[in-house]
C-alpha cells in the first residue's frame, strides 16, 4: 500500500528500464486470467525494446513511491497511412501494482498520459481493456471513456476447411 502523497508521477528513465520490463511482465501475466494471449517471458526482449523507445521518446511515466515503482503508463500518437479527421493518442499500457490499487495512482498516471498526448496534438485518446476485465472497463468508463470500436474474436480448430 502506498501513501498517495508520497507517490510521484514522473517521466520514466533508462535507469528504470529493467524494473519496468518486470512490471510489464506482471501486467501481461495478470491479464491472462481475462483471456489475454500475450506471452510473458518470450516477449521480454521485445518489451524491453518497446519501453526503451517509449522512454527515449518521453512516452512513459512512472508512479514512484520513494525508490519503488508502483505503476506505469506508456502512450503514443497513432500512426496511419490514411488521412483522418481526428489525431488519436493511444494509451498502450497502464499498470498499478495490486497492493496500490484503488488509491488514485491509476487515475494520476492516466491523466499524465492524457496531458502528454493532448500536448502532442491528440484530439481523441483511445485505449484497450480486456472484455472480461470488468474492473478495468469500469475504471475507464468512470474517467469518460466509451466504446468506439469493438473487436470480435473466434477460436478456430485446426481442421477448419
Amino acid at each position: 500500500m502506498s501513501d498517495l502523497d508520497s507517490v510521484m508521477i514522473e517521466s520514466a528513465t533508462m535507469d528504470e528500464l529493467d524494473r519496468l520490463v518486470e512490471r510489464w511482465l506482471e501486467l501481461a501475466a495478470g491479464q491472462r486470467e481475462y483471456g489475454s494471449q500475450l506471452q510473458t517471458a518470450t516477449n521480454r526482449s521485445r518489451i524491453r525494446d518497446s519501453f526503451a523507445r517509449r522512454i527515449a521518446g518521453g512516452q512513459a511515466r512512472v508512479a514512484r513511491d520513494g525508490d519503488r515503482i508502483v505503476g506505469f503508463v506508456t502512450f503514443t500518437m497513432e500512426g496511419s497511412t490514411f488521412s483522418k479527421s481526428v489525431q488519436r493518442g493511444v494509451v498502450q499500457n497502464l499498470y498499478v501494482e495490486s497492493e496500490s490499487r484503488s488509491e488514485g495512482i491509476g487515475t494520476r498516471l492516466l491523466e499524465a498520459a492524457e496531458r502528454a498526448l493532448i500536448e502532442a496534438g491528440a484530439d481523441a485518446i483511445s485505449l484497450e481493456a480486456m472484455a472480461d476485465n470488468e474492473s478495468a472497463r469500469q475504471f475507464y468508463r468512470d474517467r469518460g471513456y466509451r466504446p468506439h470500436r469493438v473487436t470480435y474474436e473466434k477460436s478456430v480448430e485446426n481442421d477448419t476447411p
